[in-house]
C-alpha cells in the first residue's frame, strides 16, 4: 500500500502531440468561486448606477 491516499495524489498534465492532456480536475482549478460571482455584481450595479448619474445629471430634459 502506498502511504499516500490516491485522493490525494498529484498528477501532473502530460504532453501528447503538441497537446497538454488534463484530467477534469486539473482542468477544473481556476473555476471561479462565490467572490468573483459577488464582485462581478457589485461591478456592474456601480455601473449602471454611474451611467444613471451621468444621465440624469447631463442629458435630462
Amino acid at each position: 500500500m502506498d502511504a499516500i491516499p490516491r485522493q490525494l495524489r498529484v498528477t501532473m498534465a502530460t504532453r501528447r502531440n503538441d497537446q497538454i492532456i488534463e484530467t477534469s480536475t486539473e482542468a477544473r482549478q481556476g473555476e471561479p468561486g462565490p467572490s468573483v460571482a459577488a464582485l462581478l455584481t457589485v461591478s456592474t450595479g456601480l455601473a449602471i448606477l454611474i451611467l444613471g448619474v451621468i444621465w440624469f445629471v447631463f442629458f435630462r430634459t
